[in-house]
């Protein structure tokens, strides 16, 4: 990739050129979880769930994308992680690092998605912002497919920060599908 110099990964299963409503799985990196099974974040989960979800319909995309811990890289998720450790929230402590909540680009993934030759996508997400970064850059999203994660005491905290503070679409033990509490 030249915009990054990072080397993205596009993994394909069936016809994708030309194809309309392809399920498509826009995955950052995640270390921790993808490679070591971490239970504090729900990644590797949806990664998996996006894969099985593919090969049962025989046909999609996964974008794996070199953006470890939302854009911040290994190591300042790693100290992330500490400062979760100390009481803070996965967004507070971004920003106590001198970082946004989420750094992560999809220009890359737009690219892809076109050099592949996909017209439209069905995006496996929670997350809004993804799904406006990609119809901003172009990308027909014909719909969501939600991923909901299994909640255990490891990831609680990390996924109601995800619902209340990052407005994901999900819905945890009562709060709503809007991140709000309010159902």
């Amino acid at each position: 990739n030249d915009a990054d110099d990072k080397e993205h990964l596009a993994l394909v299963m069936g016809e994708v050129q030309e194809a309309e409503g392809v399920l498509v799985r826009v995955h950052s990196e995640c270390f921790t979880g993808d490679v070591l099974g971490s239970m504090r974040c729900d990644c590797g989960e949806q990664l998996q769930r996006s894969m099985a979800m593919i090969a049962e319909a025989g046909c999609g995309v996964v974008l794996y994308l070199r953006q470890e811990g939302r854009g911040i890289g290994l190591l300042n998720k790693l100290r992330a992680y500490n400062l979760q450790d100390e009481g803070y929230d996965t967004v507070e402590a971004n920003l106590l690092l001198g970082h946004q909540a989420d750094e992560r680009e999809y220009t890359v993934a737009a690219e892809m998605l076109h050099d592949l030759g996909v017209k439209s996508i069905q995006l496996l997400t929670n997350n809004p912002e993804k799904i406006a970064a990609l119809a901003a850059l172009g990308i027909s999203v014909l719909g969501r497919i939600s991923l909901t994660p299994d909640v255990n005491p490891e990831n609680a905290r990390y996924l109601h920060t995800k619902v209340v503070r990052m407005n994901h679409l999900l819905s945890l033990n009562g709060f709503g599908e809007h991140g709000n509490g309010k159902g």
